[in-house]
């Protein structure tokens, strides 16, 4: 690979393209290899709304093209969700070259806490906010309503939950990063959170779907995240 300080904007523009496509392809090959278990990644996404369910209850499709394009869906997020390790060795290698040994050595673990809290975020989404909110529901559903959720429905739901958590859990790596590069001072932050705190209920509000139990599903775990994110990060000058 060429020196990264040799090249010119337009040499850094194709790299980058190049790496795009790559990304691309891989997650072309993951989705292929997950193709013939579509149907256990739905039995899988959909297990915890069929526990809850009343006896006699199923999930239903309310579109002639749901039962194959549903499943099929969730499974191309799920080839997404899977790549996400390659993505940012992708990225890794576009911007370690300009990196001094230093830059390396903090930006490396960054990156691999960075893959870390997205699953993690997933996890808890799906093990415990998920099981949780639609316990909820299917208790607080009137003895007269059959509950037969329609799949794309539930779908949009848990995939939503799924991305905002994975996304969500990413905080402390966002605020060790602008306190350790010196872009914000650990004091300005600390005197910002409460607007931070309001914020994280906003975006919890945006994030998830329309029920103050999965918001606040969110927005705690986000004020948590802070905090810990702010617990370890140290100015530059320090």
């Amino acid at each position: 690979m060429a020196n990264p300080n040799d090249m010119t904007f337009m040499e850094h523009l194709k790299e980058l393209r190049s790496r795009i496509i790559r990304m691309f392809l891989f997650t072309g090959i993951i989705l292929v290899c997950c193709l013939p278990f579509t149907n256990y990644i739905y039995s899988f996404i959909s297990a915890p709304l069929i526990e809850l369910m009343p006896a006699g209850s199923s999930m239903i499709a309310t579109e002639v093209t749901s039962p194959f394009l549903a499943p099929l869906r969730i499974t191309i997020y799920s080839a997404l969700i899977i790549s996400v390790p390659y993505f940012f060795l992708e990225l890794w290698g576009f911007i370690s070259p300009g990196l001094y040994k230093k830059e390396r050595a903090f930006v490396g673990p960054l990156i691999l806490t960075s893959i870390v809290l997205f699953y993690t975020g997933i996890v808890f989404a799906y093990f415990v906010v998920n099981p949780i909110i639609l316990g909820f529901f299917m208790s607080s559903a009137p003895d007269s309503i059959q509950v037969m959720t329609d799949i794309n429905k539930y779908l949009d739901f848990v995939l939503k939950l799924f991305f905002a958590f994975g996304f969500a859990f990413e905080i402390p790596v966002a605020t060790f990063l602008v306190i350790t590069t010196g872009l914000v001072s650990k004091d300005r932050i600390k005197n910002m959170r409460p607007y931070l705190i309001i914020s994280f209920f906003i975006i919890g509000m945006f994030l998830t779907p329309p029920d103050i139990f999965s918001q606040l599903f969110l927005a705690l775990p986000m004020w948590l995240l802070f905090e810990i994110g702010l617990l370890v990060s140290k100015d530059e000058k320090n």
